[in-house]
């Protein structure tokens, strides 16, 4: 069965929508979404079946997962992860913002996620349509981001292309625009030294 293509207002996502959008993650769905970087590939983090579905369409092994969390803001923090008050600062002050902070997790990261390792990726994007489906869900949906084969175009940007890649893999391409071709910029905030692991379209120094 072929995914649904669904265009959804970026500026003010219509709510019916996200209500739909909802419905299938809770149903174990996997859906393509914008973000304020590239476009993402996502589940509910708390559905094993749809975890391994994604990792099966990124070619890897769920324990070997580049995940991160979307959350809709800091408030999910504390449930999935340890961060100091420093480290939070930066957070509040950084986000919503196209930066993933690397933390230290704690014992409520699912089990399917969290097999040896210890950290976890958090986003707060500053995008209308992953925000209000996360909202809307009560939890933090998994993100990662989708990739295009091509060696010089590292990320699809166009959501007409992305679903012809994968309209027979996934069960909702979102619609929100063309998005960009530049990935967030990743902070390991396990320990106050705050280093950027990869460098994207976030600058950090900005907040530091």
């Amino acid at each position: 069965m072929a995914a649904e293509f669904l265009s959804i207002n970026p500026d003010n996502p219509e709510e019916r929508k996200i209500f739909h959008v909802v419905d299938c993650l809770r149903n174990g769905g996997v859906v393509i979404y914008p973000t304020d970087t590239v476009y993402g590939i996502g589940c509910d983090i708390h559905n094993s079946r749809a975890v391994e579905r994604i990792a099966r369409i990124k070619g890897i092994k769920v324990q070997k997962n580049d995940f991160s969390f979307i959350c809709y803001d800091l408030s999910h923090i504390a449930d999935y992860s340890r961060v100091s008050n420093s480290c939070f600062k930066l957070m509040k002050k950084a986000l919503p913002g196209p930066f993933t902070f690397i933390v230290n997790g704690n014992n409520h990261v699912p089990k399917i996620l969290n097999s040896k390792k210890k950290t976890v990726g958090i986003r707060v994007p500053d995008h209308n349509i992953p925000r209000c489906i996360v909202k809307e869900l009560g939890n933090p949906i998994i993100t990662s981001s989708v990739r295009d084969q091509d060696e010089i175009i590292e990320y699809s940007t166009d959501p007409e292309l992305i679903y012809e890649k994968f309209e027979h893999q996934v069960d909702i391409v979102i619609n929100g625009g063309y998005g960009g071709n530049v990935a967030s910029t990743i902070i390991d905030a396990t320990t106050d030294d705050f280093t950027v692991v990869r460098e994207g379209l976030g600058d950090i120094s900005l907040y530091l």
